[in-house]
């Protein structure tokens, strides 16, 4: 029987990729991005199993305006991924209250409203998929606001886990690692991009050298965390990218 997993940040990247591997293998997807067309051509490119739904996961009204529209049509959700997040590079003296607060309230405010909007529409059996980044254990410069959301975001979904394990709801985070796809932009500012790529060099990382993979190899891993036996959770699972001549 089809599932209807619904995925934040379904515009673009890797919540596109999720959408198009969970509908050609006949499910039904629900498409939130802030960019009403970014999520309508996604869905119009998938056909009659996805629906788009304009939303921004940082705002509650936003949120619960979304989750109304998709009860309409779909009364029952059995997955959440929560992928919409902000990778931006600051210095935290630098940073504007925009730069922070959008950072926080969408990588770790928006998960946390988006379940609370999802929850009652669950039922025993349904997953609640939170993506973090490989990055929450590693020293990059520059990425203090991003790096403590998402440790916020993996700290939340232990917690959710045991909030909802009587429900037989599960909870698993997907640490991600780095992803490319050709087409996809980078939008932030050009001198914050330079001075990200030499702060990393500075303390030893060389981010043009680093293995990279292509956001379609890491959709397996979600459609492995869907089709869990019923007798097992997985609390998380980091991935990282490796270099393709080893």
């Amino acid at each position: 029987m089809s599932k209807v997993i619904v995925i934040t940040g379904a515009g673009v990247g890797l919540g596109r990729a999720v959408a198009r591997r969970f509908a050609s293998e006949g499910e039904t997807v629900v498409l939130l991005g802030r960019t009403a067309a970014k999520v309508e051509a996604v869905a119009s490119e998938i056909g009659e199993r996805a629906m788009a739904v304009e939303c921004d996961v940082a705002s509650p009204d936003s949120v619960r305006n979304a989750f109304a529209m998709i009860a309409q049509r779909y009364p029952r959700i059995d997955v959440l991924i929560n992928n919409a997040a902000i990778f931006e590079p600051f210095l935290i003296t630098n940073a504007t209250d925009g730069q922070i607060l959008d950072a926080v309230t969408t990588n770790l405010a928006g998960p946390m409203i988006c379940a609370r909007a999802a929850i009652p529409m669950m039922g025993r059996g349904a997953h609640i998929i939170n993506v973090s980044s490989e990055s929450v254990d590693s020293h990059m410069p520059h990425l203090s606001v991003y790096q403590s959301s998402k440790a916020g975001l993996e700290r939340f979904s232990e917690s959710l886990y045991q909030e909802l394990e009587p429900q037989g709801i599960r909870v698993s985070v997907v640490r991600a690692g780095a992803m490319f796809e050709e087409g996809k932009t980078w939008d932030v500012d050009m001198q914050a991009k330079i001075d990200f790529h030499q702060a990393a060099t500075a303390a030893g990382i060389h981010l043009t050298e680093r293995p990279i993979s292509q956001f379609t190899s890491v959709t397996g891993i979600f459609r492995a965390l869907v089709d869990l036996p019923a007798d097992l959770q997985v609390a998380s699972i980091s991935l990282h990218a490796r270099a393709q001549n080893k």
